[in-house]
């Protein structure tokens, strides 16, 4: 009995080390997860796409979505609002010289069949208004010159927000005045723009939108203007149907003229009269004659009425001194 019994239990001892076994062989052939990745195929290579399949194409070269890329992206500036008159000038001035104010110029750049009288104003025209595709009758006078404006393509609220805050009193006017920053439009778009950015505001003239935002990155990179985000991405929305659209260029230099010291220090030394002792100084130079100013220029207070080549010295509202004609 008693080797029965020890020899079931040897056998019962076998069966089970056998079951464990098959259990460890099958533990062993289980298959592993599956990963989250896919096996390369063993396959001739492709040629390898981007890392970035997503990115677009670098924009042509003097192309408006090219400049576009290269303008620096922030958010507005802030602080106190803008006043027209002391931070940008009175309107208009006429920065060129040529005896006639901005709106007049721009007027008659833009209007065909003017008519004019002897003070430079423009009397009547005919403007093929760029953002509504319409033809208006201008005539001037009290209740109807309102009806073609000149717009700011880039708005003066818009530029002070970008960087216009900075600026010298002179950049500024000049931005306000720069004609390749201005156009002659129907009354009811430039009011409805006001100071609003592409993101907000854009022609209703479908058609001429890509040449609009062409012009407004144009300006603001040659002053050195920033865009905001929303800004830019409205820009580029626009200029994705007109991936070829050039630029254009503002036509005020923005350089500020040199310094009386930098010019003197950039002038060319005067040499000594010849025979004249070693080390003798050179004669002064005669005083160089007096430069007529340009109507809208500053003057200063000290020249308060004072008249010069047909201008006076004039407090203006913005409380600055500007030489005015008449």
């Amino acid at each position: 009995m008693i080797a029965l019994a020890a020899a079931l239990v040897g056998g019962l001892a076998a069966c089970a080390g056998s079951h464990e076994a098959a259990a460890g062989r099958s533990a062993a052939h289980t298959p592993a997860a599956p990963t989250l990745w896919v096996a390369t195929p063993s396959v001739a290579p492709r040629p390898q796409a981007s890392a970035h399949p997503s990115a677009k194409p670098a924009a042509a070269p003097g192309t408006a979505l090219a400049l576009l890329d290269a303008l620096p992206v922030r958010n507005a500036q802030g602080g106190a609002k803008y006043q027209r008159t002391a931070d940008f000038g009175e309107a208009w001035l006429d920065m060129d010289g040529n005896g006639c104010d901005t709106r007049n110029d721009i007027l008659a750049r833009d209007l065909t069949g003017i008519t004019r009288n002897r003070y430079c104003e423009v009397l009547t025209g005919t403007l093929a208004d760029p953002y509504t595709g319409e033809a208006i009758a201008f005539q001037r006078g009290e209740k109807t010159s309102a009806l073609v404006q000149i717009d700011h393509v880039v708005p003066l609220g818009d530029a002070w927000q970008t960087g216009a805050q900075s600026w010298t009193q002179r950049k500024r006017e000049q931005f306000a005045n720069d004609a390749g920053n201005l156009l002659a439009v129907d009354q009811h778009s430039n009011e409805s723009k006001g100071d609003k950015d592409a993101a907000a505001w854009l022609p209703a003239r479908a058609s001429y939108r890509c040449a609009y935002v062409a012009r407004q990155i144009s300006v603001k990179a040659a002053y050195g203007l920033w865009v905001e985000p929303a800004e830019k991405a409205a820009m580029a929305a626009v200029l994705s149907g007109c991936q070829g659209q050039a630029v254009t260029a503002a036509e005020f230099a923005t350089v500020p003229a040199p310094s009386a010291a930098a010019a003197a220090a950039s002038a060319p030394a005067t040499a000594a009269p010849a025979g004249a002792a070693p080390g003798a100084a050179a004669p002064t130079p005669a005083a160089p004659a007096a430069v007529a100013p340009r109507p809208g220029e500053f003057c200063s207070a000290a020249d308060h009425n004072r008249s010069l080549d047909g201008l006076t010295c004039t407090l203006y509202a913005s409380g600055t001194w500007h030489w005015k004609r008449g």
